[in-house]
């Protein structure tokens, strides 16, 4: 009779999963039903629940053509795609997973692969360290005794190779001192470095090169109250919308001011935004199919050997979408703000509810368009109106804001707020050597401690470092079959034709291969990019398109023999353009912890033509980042980003529709 019943209700579930996942959008992302359904269907052939590991499971989006065939009424399948580590067997495993069907439809061995860290291995990494003899000896030569004031900080190891350890998941850990305080990176154990063995669960090995000082600055801990007099409280500022926001949200379809898109939070890319349209004239004409980041490299500059190795693939390594924030109204975001809840596996394959992860809302964008006109007396003004959708994630000390902000014109802008702690340095100085050279009047470069980096504290220097990002714009504009060409801004010569000498030309050169399309900025040139499609003109005869204008930017410090360098290709680069592949995602490739050489871009792009195809550009976005005594103990946001701007898309503007606003005023 158990056997009977136990069929009935296994019947029962796979009827209501296909008529759910035939019900839903098929890019909503994966409810916790199916989550719970491809956990099952994953163990049900290769393990238990709690045995095998989820470093990640998402929707497997549907591809452009399953999608379009949605319009002409044909299903699309809903699929899940897993990446699973089982620890004990050391191996690791992509899945897929047909939800409709409820079967596994794919199991693919990863040879020597390591995904990425997993939540509870930040917590594993720090018991381990905390027990070794060798570490409590080394923090008891720097006069610690109490184990638990001692903040114990896991990165993914970089490259190394390790004898005996060769294929070894490993972890490297950082000691920071938090005595009876709240900040744990404000006071670093400098010098201890623990290489800790996942697979064995021990300290493979301990690096100490010597005592220095513990920082006894006490300014260290923004968290707790100080003798730093607080400054007189502002006047309230209050944001109101009494009749409610103006966008409209279906699923995870927003409308708005024109726009629609969808959304969703990845477990791994973080905030991704899919099908990016804008109405016009009953018509929603397609932008962009997809935009996500890529990949985030953040490496550190100073040459000393328990430094050399540190830099962060945060997206490829860690993760940006399980490591979000639950926002809170009023301080992450405008109190007008909606929060959405996001639902992710934890790493058991226990679906859990990251409350309030995505802030969606509307904020002031100053003056849209403007003109006084000074014959008549007459002015013609519009306020702009912008929606901003966004999330906030924590990775080890940083933290990063990611904002889509949609404009009423057209525009499209990416922006990413820095903030968080310093990665800092353990020294001895306790005043700046590059200001008094300075003053000498030579050339402010330190030779010790301070070389690479700035003295932020007592006993304390942030390091030198970057952080570059890449971010994935799959186009289609009126379609997919789309070119793109650099645009560039010369002065032309002078001569009969240019007598005063004053006039420049613009230029717009195709990029005709994936290998023409690798491109660097050029500030002499004005030097952008666009993205069009040529057989789509507007009424003046333009292509419709799309230009991106990059902001604020640099080049990455990385000599061309770093291994860093060598692991993150992507960076040789500000601009990338190749034809779209589903599976291609990653600026750095899929798996880029403990990997000698990286792949991704370098190996994407070759020579392909790019006319008339579907087309994924890519991004380099650089922000390099030399700390100052004014970003300690806690930074304040640093902010960068670029556009989309339509380019031909409109004939005209297409704000002239918005209506005038004058501002209701209290009696």
């Amino acid at each position: 009779m158990k056997s009977v019943i136990g069929l009935t209700w296994c019947f029962f579930v796979v009827v209501h999963m296909t008529c759910a996942a035939e019900s839903l959008h098929p890019l909503l992302p994966l409810t916790e039903a199916e989550l719970n359904r491809s956990v099952d269907l994953i163990c049900a052939g290769h393990g238990k629940r709690g045995e095998l590991l989820f470093p990640m499971l998402a929707l497997q989006e549907p591809t452009k053509q399953e999608l379009h065939g949605l319009a002409a009424g044909k299903s699309v399948p809903r699929r899940a795609s897993a990446v699973v580590l089982d620890r004990q067997a050391r191996r690791s495993y992509e899945a897929t997973v047909d939800l409709a069907a409820g079967k596994l439809t794919s199991w693919q061995e990863l040879p020597g692969i390591h995904p990425t860290v997993l939540l509870e291995e930040y917590e594993r990494v720090a018991n381990i360290v905390r027990a070794d003899p060798l570490w409590q000896a080394a923090m008891k030569k720097r006069g610690i005794e109490k184990f638990e004031q001692v903040n114990l900080d896991g990165w993914a190891p970089g490259f190394l190779s390790v004898p005996g350890a060769e294929t070894a998941r490993l972890m490297r850990v950082l000691s920071f001192y938090r005595g009876e305080g709240v900040n744990a990176y404000g006071r670093p154990v400098e010098g201890v470095i623990a290489l800790v063995n996942l697979d064995t669960g021990k300290v493979q090995q301990l690096v100490d090169t010597g005592v220095v000082p513990v920082s006894n600055d006490p300014g260290t801990d923004f968290f707790a109250k100080n003798n730093i007099p607080p400054r007189s409280v502002p006047k309230p500022l209050l944001i109101s919308q009494p009749e409610g926001p103006s966008f409209e949200v279906e699923g995870n379809e927003i409308r708005w001011q024109k726009w629609r898109f969808r959304y969703s939070l990845h477990p791994r890319e973080g905030l991704v935004l899919h099908t990016i349209g804008y109405e016009e004239k009953e018509k929603v004409r397609s932008i962009l199919h997809r935009a996500s980041v890529a990949e985030m490299v953040v490496p550190y500059g100073d040459a000393a050997a328990n430094w050399n190795w540190r830099s962060a693939f945060d997206q490829g390594e860690y993760g940006l979408g399980r490591t979000c924030n639950s926002l809170i109204l009023g301080q992450d975001v405008p109190a007008n703000a909606r929060l959405f809840d996001t639902t992710f596996v934890d790493d058991y394959g226990q679906p859990y509810t990251k409350p309030t992860s995505v802030a969606i809302y509307e904020q002031d964008g100053g003056v849209l368009w403007k003109h006084y006109d000074e014959t008549s007396g007459k002015v013609a003004i519009r306020r702009a109106r912008q929606l901003v959708i966004g999330t906030v994630t924590t990775v080890g000390n940083y933290d990063y804001g990611l904002n889509w902000i949609f404009h009423q014109d057209g525009t499209l802008e990416a922006r990413v707020d820095l903030t968080g702690i310093l990665l800092v340095k353990g020294v001895v100085p306790q005043k700046c050597e590059k200001c008094a050279a300075v003053e000498r009047g030579a050339t402010g470069e330190a030779k010790g401690d301070q070389r690479y980096g700035t003295l932020v504290g007592k006993s304390v220097v942030a390091a030198n470092h970057q952080h570059i990002f890449s971010f994935r714009l799959d186009f289609d504009i009126d379609g997919s079959g789309n070119s793109v060409v650099e645009t560039s801004v010369k002065p032309a010569p002078a001569g009969p034709d240019n007598p005063a000498a004053n006039a420049f030309v613009h230029l717009e050169t195709p990029l005709r291969t994936e290998r023409e399309a690798r491109r660097n900025l050029n500030l002499q040139e004005h030097r952008r990019w666009k993205v069009y499609n040529p057989t789509v003109t507007n009424d003046l005869g333009h292509f419709s398109g799309y230009l991106l204008e990059p902001g604020s930017n640099c080049v990455p410090k990385l000599g061309p023999t770093s291994i860093i360098r060598k692991r993150a290709g992507y960076i040789d680069h500000h601009l990338w353009v190749t034809q779209q592949k589903d599976k291609e995602l990653h600026a750095a490739g899929d798996y880029p912890r403990q990997r000698a050489a990286g792949e991704g871009l370098p190996q994407w792009s070759g020579d392909e033509s790019l006319e008339k195809q579907d087309l994924v550009m890519w991004y380099t976005m650089t922000v390099t980042h030399v700390p100052r005594a004014e970003e300690w103990p806690v930074m304040s946001a640093a902010h960068s980003g670029f556009s989309l701007v339509p380019a031909g898309f409109f004939a005209q503007n297409p704000a002239l529709d918005v209506p005038d606003s004058v501002p209701k005023t209290e009696p």
